[in-house]
């Protein structure tokens, strides 16, 4: 097909994605998303905000040491200590990005920044050639962009593209847009800036009326050339354009938007699995493209048509997004090689050495629950390989073992032991609530830290009565300085306490 214009996929989940609220993420674990991310294929990283904690800081400056292959960039207000301190986290990379934003339209001047017109674009100017010192690559983004004036808005992407900004962001920061509106600004901006070709023009929506996608859509029919967008939807309040969403929205409807990216669209289903599981952000069954029920047909009719042929009821594959045709082939007399085969599907590539700790982890699974489905291969590799293991030699919590009885009119007695520097600690305890109460508080007791439960959410991970069960927990931990840090803890087991009891370990074992 001639004429595909390649469409810059700008990825903010560790900016933007991580403000979800009980989404935020570790150093670890943001490099491990990053590094997701350049496998996926995506252009722009969105690394972080570096100048609002120490941590977002380091965590921007060590993405750019290790990521190759895509460009990392910082967010900054339009201030000088901010461009200053992106730049100074992005130095390292080899393709680095200043992301400079000033908001724009009459209700941010009026009530938040108490500027004239004049001013804005004094200082958007002044910003960019600020960041313009450090940095060929600068992106500048009129906050509230779908609610600013036309004429004035302009007025601004014509000023900051002649002080060097190489993008141009039109961000819908509060979902107000509609398909049509956001077309249309694209449009006008393309014909009435008059240096409009010297930056790409990108835009940022977000989902408050649930309309990110089609808004991003919209936008690239109308000449934009970035789509900014979040694993997931993650993002602020309802979220951002979901990448999944859009990239294989393009891709299926080349003929409609005569517009592809370098996504790797086999591996949207492993790293959407991947922030799900980091951020503790379920994806919903029925989610376009990644949800379990994407591809699954229940009515009699749609099941006819797909084994007849399946561009009855499937639009694309399951397997060009990273599912595999069937989900129940393993059992415990399955080999090594096949073991191995299947993972390679599942979209990991891993090593001989892990292999085998793999199939190690699958044997004493399949012990225990007669069928293995494509979910709980997932949950070993991730256990194994994608969750930070706490060094055996280090002063932290292990899990030994538990005992319980509960009944519905017996009161709930517990026995659990933790070890710790390879001392074990026993804590019994009789309470009248149920099991998940009396592990949490006995729990507390061996750790002795000021922790309390905020969310406990469980499910399973594939089917049957068997099934392994995920629990994922949220704590709120009392520092010494009187401030509260939340912790997040996952834990995968055929036995619902025993993932309790290791959901509650990950957690403590981050402070």
């Amino acid at each position: 097909m001639k004429d595909i214009r390649n469409i810059i996929i700008f990825d903010t989940t560790l900016r933007d994605g991580e403000q979800s609220p009980g989404a935020s993420m570790n150093l670890g674990e943001k490099l491990e998303v990053a590094q997701a991310l350049v496998e996926l294929g995506v252009d722009v990283i969105e690394a972080g905000f570096p100048i609002v904690s120490p941590g977002d800081y380091d965590a921007v400056k060590q993405i750019a040491q290790i990521v190759r292959g895509a460009t990392v960039c910082g967010l900054a207000r339009c201030v000088g200590a901010d461009i200053d301190c992106a730049w100074d986290a992005l130095k390292v990379a080899e393709s680095p990005r200043i992301h400079i934003f000033l908001a724009t339209s009459a209700i941010h001047r009026e009530h938040k920044l108490r500027m004239s017109q004049d001013e804005i674009i004094a200082r958007a100017v002044e910003g960019v050639r600020r960041g313009k010192q450090y940095c060929s690559n600068i992106e500048f983004s009129p906050e509230d962009a779908s609610r600013t004036e036309i004429d004035f808005l302009c007025k601004v992407v014509e000023a900051v593209i002649d002080a060097g900004a190489t993008t141009v962001n039109i961000p819908d920061t509060v979902g107000y847009s509609t398909p049509v509106e956001m077309g249309k600004r694209i449009a006008t901006l393309m014909e009435r800036v008059p240096n409009i070709d010297k930056a790409v023009l990108s835009v940022h929506c977000h989902n408050d009326l649930g309309m990110a996608v089609a808004n991003a859509l919209s936008s690239v029919v109308a000449g934009a050339g970035q789509i900014e967008c979040t694993i997931n939807g993650l993002g602020e309040r309802a979220g951002n354009s979901s990448l999944e969403e859009v990239v294989m929205a393009m891709r299926t409807r080349r003929d409609i938007f005569r517009a592809d990216t370098r996504i790797v669209s086999q591996k949207l289903v492993p790293t959407s699995r991947l922030v799900s599981r980091i951020t503790g952000l379920k994806v919903p069954r029925n989610k376009a493209i990644v949800g379990q029920n994407a591809f699954a047909h229940e009515s009699g009719i749609h099941q006819d048509g797909v084994l007849k042929e399946r561009t009855t009821y499937e639009i694309m594959s399951p397997e060009s997004v990273g599912f595999t045709k069937s989900d129940l082939v393993l059992g415990k007399h399955s080999g090594r090689a096949a073991l191995a085969n299947r993972v390679r599907q599942l979209g990991y590539d891993l090593t001989p050495e892990q292999i085998v700790v793999v199939f190690k982890e699958f044997k004493k699974l399949a012990d225990r629950k007669k069928d293995i489905y494509d979910a709980d291969i997932l949950a070993i590799v991730e256990q194994q390989f994608h969750e930070k293991k706490p060094d055996p030699e280090s002063a932290v919590w292990q899990y030994v073992s538990y005992a319980l009885h509960c009944g519905k009119k017996d009161k709930t007695v517990v026995k659990l032991t933790m070890a710790r520097n390879n001392e074990e600690k026993t804590v019994e305890l009789c309470e009248d609530d149920g099991p998940v109460s009396a592990v949490f508080n006995a729990f507390q007791q061996a750790v002795q830290l000021p922790v309390t439960l905020k969310e406990f959410k469980v499910e399973a991970v594939s089917k049957g009565s068997d099934a392994q069960g995920e629990v994922i927990v949220l704590l709120d931990y009392l520092e010494n300085n009187g401030s509260k840090t939340t912790l997040r803890g996952h834990g995968v087991s055929t036995d619902i306490i025993e993932a309790t009891i290791l959901a509650l370990l990950n957690a403590i074992n981050r402070i």
